[in-house]
C-alpha cells in the first residue's frame, strides 16, 4: 500500500474556513507566540473574537467558544489543527495563513555568535602581525564596540574588514616614537594591503575602522571631517587626493612674486573662476606663499550662483564659494586666509542645514555676513510667490541667538537666490 501524499497547502475548504477575517487576530497573535518561542506551540494566546471568530474556533476544538476574551493555550490549538483535516501542526497552518515564522531568538543568537567571532577574528588577526599587546589595542576596540562600526556590517563585509585593517595598521608608523617611512598614496598602501586601490577610500568601512586604529594609537580623537581624516593620514606618511576636490574663487589676488602667485592675479585679471586643489594649497603654504595681505576684506558664500552672478557683474574683490558644507580644499583656503589676516566674512542659507554649516565656518574665524535675526526678516518680508518651509533639524546660532528664534516663529528658508541682489550690493 502506498503511503498517502503529503499536501501542499492546506484544502481549500480548510483554509477559507481558518483564513476567515473574523480569525486573523488569533492566527496574528500565534505567530507572534511562535516567533518569541523558538517556534514552539506553548504558552497561552489570549485574543478577543468575535461571534463569527469564536463559532469558527468553537468548530476547530469541537467545543463552545464564547464571543469576547478567549484564552486558549497554544499546544491545545497544534493538537486540534493535527487532528482536523490540515493535518499538520500549528506552525505549518500559521506559516500558510500570516506569512513565513522566524525564530527570533536563534537569529539573536545567532547574531551575537556572529559578533563574538569578528570580535575573536580582529583579536587574531592583530596577534598575527604583532599588534596584540599593544598598549592602545583596548582603546580602539572599546570605541569600535560603541560605534558599531563593525557589527553593523554584514558578517561577510565584517570579516573582509577585520582582515585588512590588521595589515594596514601594520604598514603605518603608528606612534611618534615609530621609524618614519616614505610617503606613499592612499591607493598604494590600499592596493598593497588590500589588493584594492579603493579599499581606502572616503567613506569605506575599512577606512574609519583603520583611521580610529591610528587615532587611538596617537592619543587622538577620531576625525569627523574630511580635512581630519586628510590630516591623520597624513600624520603617518599616507597622501590622500589632492587634485580632484577643489574649492571655487574669484578675484584671489596673492600678492607674491612666485609663479604660481603672478597665475592667479592673471587670471582674475582675466575675470576667470578659478577652481583651488588641496595639492596648490598645500605646496604654495609649504613656501610660505600669502594668499591676501593682511586686512582684505574677503567674502565667502555657499552657493555658486552667487559667485556666477558675481563675475557676471565684474565684483573686483575675492570671493571664495563653499558649494554647500566646505571640502577639504574650502577648510584648507578658509584656515589659510583667517591665519594670513584676512578679513574673512561668511554668508550661507538661512536654513537649518545652512545654518549648520555657517556655525562651523564661524568657529574657524570668519564673521557673519547678514546673518542676524533683522536680516532674515527682511528676507522673508521681501519674498513673493511661493516660499520654501523649513526643514531638518533646528540649529543654534550662537553669533545671533534671535535668528534661530525668528527661523522657528516663521518656519521659512531663505536661499542666498533669494536674497542676491543683495548681496552683490554688499560686494
Amino acid at each position: 500500500m502506498k503511503p498517502p501524499r503529503a499536501q501542499a497547502g492546506l484544502p481549500a475548504a480548510l483554509r477559507d474556513h481558518l483564513a476567515d477575517p473574523s480569525l486573523a487576530v488569533l492566527w496574528q497573535e500565534c505567530h507572534a507566540k511562535l516567533e518569541r518561542n523558538r517556534l514552539e506551540p506553548r504558552g497561552v494566546l489570549e485574543v478577543d473574537l468575535d461571534e463569527t471568530g469564536a463559532d469558527r474556533l468553537g468548530d476547530l476544538l469541537r467545543t463552545p467558544v464564547r464571543p469576547g476574551p478567549v484564552r486558549l493555550r497554544a499546544a491545545r490549538l497544534d493538537e486540534a489543527l493535527r487532528a482536523s483535516a490540515a493535518r499538520r501542526g500549528l506552525l505549518a497552518v500559521v506559516s500558510e495563513l500570516v506569512g513565513p515564522v522566524i525564530d527570533r531568538s536563534a537569529a539573536r543568537d545567532a547574531r551575537a555568535a556572529e559578533r563574538a567571532g569578528t570580535w575573536t577574528a580582529l583579536e587574531g588577526a592583530l596577534a598575527a602581525v604583532g599588534l596584540a599587546a599593544a598598549p592602545w589595542v583596548p582603546v580602539w576596540e572599546g570605541e569600535l564596540r560603541r560605534n558599531g562600526v563593525l557589527t553593523r556590517l554584514p558578517p561577510a563585509e565584517a570579516r573582509r574588514v577585520v582582515d585588512a585593517v590588521a595589515h594596514v595598521l601594520a604598514a603605518l608608523p603608528l606612534t611618534a616614537a615609530a621609524p618614519p617611512v616614505a610617503e606613499r598614496d592612499l591607493g598604494a598602501l590600499a592596493s598593497m594591503t588590500t589588493g584594492d586601490a579603493h579599499g581606502l577610500d572616503d567613506g569605506r568601512p575599512l577606512a574609519a575602522v583603520v583611521l580610529r586604529g591610528v587615532a587611538a594609537a596617537r592619543g587622538e580623537t577620531p576625525p569627523e571631517s574630511p580635512a581630519g581624516r586628510r590630516a591623520l593620514w597624513a600624520a603617518v606618511g599616507v597622501s590622500t587626493d589632492a587634485v580632484s576636490g577643489t574649492v571655487l574663487t574669484w578675484g584671489l589676488r596673492p600678492p607674491e612674486d612666485d609663479a604660481w602667485s603672478a597665475s592667479l592675479r592673471a587670471r582674475a585679471d582675466l575675470g576667470l573662476v578659478t577652481h583651488l586643489t588641496v595639492q596648490e594649497l598645500t605646496s604654495s603654504a609649504a613656501v610660505g606663499v600669502a594668499l591676501t595681505r593682511p586686512g582684505v576684506l574677503v567674502s565667502v558664500c555657499e552657493n555658486p550662483q552667487v559667485l556666477q552672478a558675481a563675475a557676471r557683474a565684474g565684483v573686483t574683490g575675492p570671493l571664495v564659494c563653499t558649494s554647500g558644507n566646505p571640502s577639504s580644499a574650502g577648510w584648507l583656503l578658509l584656515d589659510r586666509l583667517v591665519d594670513g589676516g584676512a578679513d574673512v566674512r561668511y554668508h550661507g542659507d538661512l536654513d537649518w542645514p545652512g545654518v549648520a554649516i555657517a556655525a562651523r565656518v564661524l568657529a574657524r574665524g570668519a564673521r557673519p555676513w547678514r546673518l542676524t535675526g533683522e536680516d532674515y526678516e527682511e528676507a522673508v518680508d521681501a519674498q513673493a510667490g511661493v516660499v520654501l518651509p523649513l526643514a531638518g533639524r533646528p540649529a543654534p546660532t550662537p553669533w545671533d541667538e534671535r535668528l534661530a528664534a525668528t527661523m522657528r516663529r516663521h518656519g521659512v528658508a531663505v536661499h542666498e537666490e533669494a536674497v542676491l541682489a543683495v548681496l552683490l550690493g554688499d560686494l
